[in-house]
């Protein structure tokens, strides 16, 4: 299926306990009032290695915001367009600001899989077990929990790639 023209220029913002974490321009690709889609370069300084994944300048990001699921995920491909895997962020719900901002509140938790399904990985549990969400906002780290077990079953079926049409 070919992808579609870009519609516009947005900005995405990604927000961590109330601050913005980091944004960056993207293209919007689609918004059809529940799922955003938008692609961008890699908005980080330089390379970051994770071990398992090398991020780096030239790295095309196809991210994915819905407004009724507790994630993102992140299609992420090297400059030549070879697949590297895919970057789940749970998260709130995506909106979209008064601005026309893609605007994703980061709530710690993230899965990695590798794009031969071989690796899918659960990061960050300690950091959002040291949070406190669970004490602020119960009914939220429940339905973050939630999310990253759901996306891993997903990933572990093969599932994922599906999930994104």
């Amino acid at each position: 299926m070919p992808t579609p023209a870009p519609l516009a220029g947005v900005q995405v913002r990604l927000v961590k306990a109330g601050r913005t974490k980091i944004g960056y321009p993207a293209r919007l690709l689609s918004d059809d009032g529940t799922h955003i889609a938008v692609r961008a370069e890699w908005a980080g300084a330089g390379v970051r290695d994770f071990g398992f994944v090398r991020f780096e300048p030239g790295d095309v990001f196809t991210e994915h915001y819905w407004r009724d699921r507790w994630y993102a995920v992140k299609e992420v491909r090297a400059g030549d367009g070879r697949l590297k895997g895919w970057y789940c962020d749970i998260t709130r719900p995506a909106r979209r600001a008064d601005d026309g901002q893609v605007v994703s509140e980061d709530l710690d938790l993230d899965l990695w899989v590798s794009a031969d399904g071989t690796q899918v990985l659960r990061l960050d549990e300690d950091e959002f077990a040291a949070s406190g969400l669970a004490d602020r906002d119960p009914a939220a780290a429940e339905a973050a929990v939630r999310a990253l077990d759901d996306l891993e079953r997903c990933a572990r079926a093969g599932g994922l790639p599906a999930l994104l049409e």
